[in-house]
């Protein structure tokens, strides 16, 4: 520890934290707070974009989108205002890696609140005419992003980074094939993904253990115990070194780059929250904040961050500057790259940023929603409750030498993949 390591004393959060496990062998951490009237849930399946079968991208963002849309005695409208007339919060949305799903609502309404969910994860309707509708809507969002720079530069990057891979795939699917997703599909991928096998379910709020158990037989329980996951492949960012401009005429260069990252079960993995926070992560206190927007003006804003899919941990940044300041931009980006790679951070960096992650923790749970997310992605990752606790000083304990060990295990040969949509020059 260096010595400038902040402190770290705060209450157990750990310890408020029960595992409920059902009858029926659905499986729950649960918070139990009468603070507010208040119960929160968030669940997540593994599954996800990453199971859309080869030609059919989107069908699991279709399916996430369609479990509300009628179910049980209720079609879209009837649902709809069934949830609307008691107050209550229900979604569901597909990431590359899951499907997931969240629960708000006054506690008097819980268990009108459970019965919906229940019907929304057993009995959704899919019916034809609701999937013509929301396919409709994902259209939509299709059409807007083609003509959008980010979302083109972070199609190219996936492009490039994922070849032949599920993560190179979109997410919310194609122009050219999300018509043919139908029916049958979505039927096919609910009964591959839902099950209790993989199933990782948080609650926070005005519920004790019992009362919550039989809620979570009742929705869950019909699940089988086993999903049927196509396997999917570890992988590494493709194409570090190489840039892919993308040519629209347009007044600014919109930049992606990134490369292989760490897994959070890595040893230098804390190590390398900080150096990530130095490098890029720090929205106004950062290198690349400094050195691109600061001193230059090239950029109103510049970031890199860790994004940790299951199958390949990456760092990815972005920036957007004009067309003539694009390929001075990039060489910035990268001399940094180079620069933290070799040195790593001073004492001053590491201070600031250690106080900064430390200090900042707490607002991951200043809701009942927020702490059940919280709680559902330290499941997913494969961690226990006593990570709340650990995670903190954890961050204190990163030394000087463990920060440059992390910048060069990040930033590598700082080798990076670069997409650019616009007219960028100097590049």
């Amino acid at each position: 520890m260096t010595a400038h390591a902040p402190a770290v004393t705060m209450a157990s959060r750990a310890e408020h934290v029960q595992k409920v496990v059902t009858p029926g062998g659905v499986t729950a951490w649960l918070v139990e707070s009468y603070a507010v009237p208040l119960v929160a849930l968030e669940f997540s399946m593994r599954g996800g974009a990453a199971q859309d079968p080869a030609d059919k991208p989107g069908l699991a963002t279709l399916l996430a989108g369609l479990l509300d849309e009628g179910a049980g005695p209720y079609d879209a409208r009837g649902f709809h205002r069934a949830v609307d007339e008691l107050a209550i919060h229900i979604g569901f949305g597909a990431d590359r890696d899951s499907i997931s799903g969240h629960l708000q609502t006054l506690a008097k309404n819980t268990d009108k609140a459970f019965e919906l969910l229940k019907l929304a994860m057993t009995d959704a309707h899919l019916a034809d005419a609701d999937v013509a509708r929301v396919r409709s809507q994902l259209v939509a969002e299709l059409k807007r992003d083609a003509n959008d720079p980010d979302a083109m530069a972070a199609k190219a990057f996936r492009e490039a980074a994922f070849p032949e891979h599920p993560y190179g795939r979109p997410v919310r699917g194609e122009l050219s094939s999300i018509e043919t997703l139908s029916r049958p599909d979505l039927i096919a991928l609910r009964e591959r993904l839902f099950a209790r096998k993989d199933l990782k379910i948080a609650v926070v709020g005005a519920i004790d253990a019992k009362t919550l158990s039989d809620h979570l037989d009742a929705t869950f329980g019909a699940f089988g115990l086993l999903n049927d996951l196509a396997p999917v492949e570890p992988a590494i960012v493709a194409g570090a070194g190489s840039r892919r401009i993308v040519t629209l005429d347009i007044p600014q260069t919109t930049i992606r780059f990134g490369r292989t990252g760490v897994t959070k079960h890595d040893p230098d993995y804390f190590a390398v929250v900080v150096a990530n926070h130095i490098f890029g992560g720090g929205s106004f206190t950062s290198r690349l904040f400094h050195e691109v927007r600061e001193k230059r003006g090239m950029a109103y804003s510049v970031y890199a961050q860790l994004n940790e899919f299951e199958k390949c941990p990456m760092l990815i940044g972005a920036a957007a500057t004009k067309n003539e300041r694009a390929g001075e931009a990039l060489r910035i980006i990268e001399e940094e790259a180079r620069r933290f790679a070799e040195d790593g951070p001073t004492e001053d960096e590491l201070d600031k940023a250690k106080k900064y992650l430390i200090g900042s923790y707490p607002l991951r749970f200043d809701t009942s929603t927020k702490i059940a997310s919280q709680l559902v992605h330290l499941q997913m990752d494969g961690f226990e409750p006593s990570y709340l606790d650990e995670r903190n000083g954890r961050i204190a304990a990163v030394g000087l030498e463990d920060c440059k060990r992390a910048a060069k295990k990040l930033l590598g040969d700082a080798a990076l993949l670069v997409t650019m949509v616009g007219r960028p020059e100097g590049v």
